[in-house]
């Protein structure tokens, strides 16, 4: 059976390097053209396969993809190059680690930022495909070695590791898994693993509720561009204080928002709500999971705009890479037909439609709208309660300068 190992040298290699940007429509004429040049089928497959993965993989990994090696789990689950560097920024500089255990490793991403940052790097993996694809991805690296293996079946004292990270398994046939206690390594034996070590993170899904998280942990959600990615419970000397907090990697910069919160496992306080004012915000989605929104509200003094929704409101203008703001033009009742004739009256062609506690299809809402794209202005039609009574608030966005 052909594996990634037959294209990491010899003429698996040769033909990999060979191939041209991939490209969907040009697959079967170039899978043709190498077989009459006499390449196996099942090598031209597997290196097919390869470089649509690194096409794929762009998204997470930029032009280092291009000499990167994946498999579909893999890539699935790996982490952008960009956080992981971030990863690896807390355990050498908050942590002061100096080895580190990646514990089921997949291709590798985490283990390329923890040695691109000159710490040490003991990765374990045992899928067979995945395995090879980390060795080949970490081969550069003197002071990152991977081993085969299920790690629970090593003696994990005696790899001289001071520092774990845990990214476990939470997908099985395609599909996400939940239940924390079902990922590989369950998220409560992570927790217990990660208590041999000075310092530990474990990489968790965004939705995760608070009450499983461990209670002397800093938890702290990601987000980049504005896209929620992941979170990570940071435990040992990598969380010198306890609770929760956000990430925010936007337009090549990094922000950080703590909630206030001293423990992960409080639920986040809601605030009263109030009426609307000129400006709507709203917060960036790790501010938001990661329960940060009454600490955002009390320093720009905002409010919600309705109970248990995410969009906040006042009277001054709020340029922050924590929030995007709207400045509100009117509001009007959340019908199609007299949201029709508001934005025909107002000169409004294009629009940008946003929702939030209301069962509306912002699609359909649109198709409904049948908006005439010769009229000259543009607006951000926010779909949401207002106070409890449901509503479209037409607004402008503003940019941050």
């Amino acid at each position: 059976m052909v594996s990634i190992k037959d294209l990491l040298s010899g003429r698996g290699a040769e033909l990999l390097e060979s191939l041209p940007p991939y490209s969907e429509t040009s697959i079967f004429g170039l899978t043709e053209q190498l077989r009459k040049a006499g390449h196996e089928p099942h090598l031209i497959s597997e290196a097919l396969t390869q470089s649509r993965l690194r096409a794929k993989a762009q998204a997470k990994f930029g032009d280092f993809s291009s000499g990167l090696y994946f498999t579909p789990a893999g890539l699935e689950q790996a982490t952008r190059l960009n956080v992981a560097a971030f990863h690896a920024q807390r355990f050498r500089e908050e942590a002061q680690s100096q080895h580190v255990l990646d514990f089921g490793c997949g291709i590798g991403a985490d283990s390329i930022a923890f040695a691109g940052l000159n710490l040490n790097v003991t990765a374990v993996e045992m899928d067979d495909d995945a395995a090879a694809a980390a060795s080949a991805n970490l081969r550069y690296f003197p002071g990152a070695r991977v081993i085969h293996a299920d790690g629970n079946s090593l003696d994990l004292a005696s790899l001289g590791t001071d520092a774990l990270w845990v990214d476990p398994a939470r997908r099985q046939g395609g599909k996400r898994i939940k239940d924390p206690e079902q990922w590989y390594p369950a998220l409560s034996s992570a927790i217990a693993m990660a208590a041999e070590f000075a310092s530990a993170g474990i990489k968790i899904a965004p939705g995760i509720d608070y009450t499983v998280l461990p209670r002397k942990s800093h938890v702290q959600w990601i987000s980049v561009d504005g896209d929620l990615v992941e979170a990570v419970v940071w435990l040992g000397d990598a969380a010198p204080q306890a609770g929760r907090s956000a990430l925010i990697l936007k337009d090549g910069r990094s922000h950080v928002f703590d909630s206030g919160s001293s423990d992960p496992r409080l639920p986040a306080i809601e605030l009263e709500p109030k009426e609307l004012g000129d400006y709507i915000f709203e917060p960036d989605p790790a501010i938001i999971r990661s329960g940060s929104i009454m600490a955002l509200a009390d320093q720009h003094k905002i409010s919600p705009v309705s109970s248990r929704i995410a969009y906040l409101t006042g009277d001054d203008e709020i340029l922050s890479p924590f929030v995007s703001t709207f400045k509100v033009e009117c509001v009007c009742d959340l019908n199609p037909k007299v949201l029709r004739k508001t934005l025909a009256e107002k000169g409004i062609g294009r629009v940008e439609i946003k929702k939030r506690g209301t069962d509306i299809l912002p699609e359909e809402l649109r198709k409904k709208l049948k908006l005439d794209p010769k009229q000259p202005h543009a607006a951000t039609i926010i779909a949401t309660p207002l106070l409890g009574k449901h509503r479209a608030v037409i607004s402008t966005r503003i940019s941050e300068r």
